[in-house]
């Protein structure tokens, strides 16, 4: 057989699977897994979100693998969109979620060291990125932390180069305002 990272042998194995075959369902999970629990992670700056939806995608891998056809890049497109769909729709609804009741009457500095520092860093430009439309924040994920180019953006969305080289530029934009106070942390050390 061949190896499920080329697509034929991606289309065997999505074959197999649909067919009830387990273990060809568990080797299609261990090629995709790793990468849509990244992509769910950076997108709902969750762990355990990540991999209920990471999980949820999954389950629909087998539950359509009899039907589902690859196109040329194989199936990690469509587990990406289904990923990501699944993690706009999470985000959607906790949106209309109350989570505090009561609003602090003060902000606690942290006292402790870089390390901490570091992280409330991440912590805050997660969280400008969660401030994103979600179109902006699923292209930027893609170009920037999942590596794809602009063309393989707007494939895995639907819509054209230069819709996405827009919704790159307006989401940098938005990040660049959100993040004002913090952009010189966010630069290496060696630029001034």
């Amino acid at each position: 057989m061949e190896p499920a990272s080329s697509v034929a042998g991606e289309a065997v194995l999505l074959a197999n699977a649909g067919r009830g075959d387990a273990d060809a369902f568990r080797q299609l999970v261990n090629v995709h897994l790793g990468a849509m629990l990244g992509t769910a992670r950076r997108m709902l700056g969750d762990a355990a979100e990540a991999e209920d939806v990471t999980q949820e995608a999954m389950l629909r891998l087998w539950r359509h693998a009899a039907t589902l056809q690859l196109g040329p890049a194989g199936l990690k497109p469509w587990l990406r969109r289904v990923v990501s769909n699944l993690a706009i729709d999470r985000i959607r609804s906790s949106r209309n979620t109350s989570v505090v009741a009561e609003v602090p009457d003060q902000i606690a500095r942290p006292m402790q060291s870089a390390g901490i520092e570091a992280r409330d860093l991440s912590q805050r430009v997660q969280s400008a990125l969660s401030l994103l439309p979600e179109r902006q924040k699923l292209a930027l994920i893609l170009f920037h932390f999942e590596g794809l180019s602009q063309i393989e953006v707007g494939e895995s969305l639907g819509i054209s180069d230069e819709a996405v080289e827009s919704l790159l530029a307006r989401a940098r934009r938005a990040l660049k305002v959100t993040l004002k106070n913090e952009w010189e942390q966010l630069l290496p050390d060696n630029i001034d």
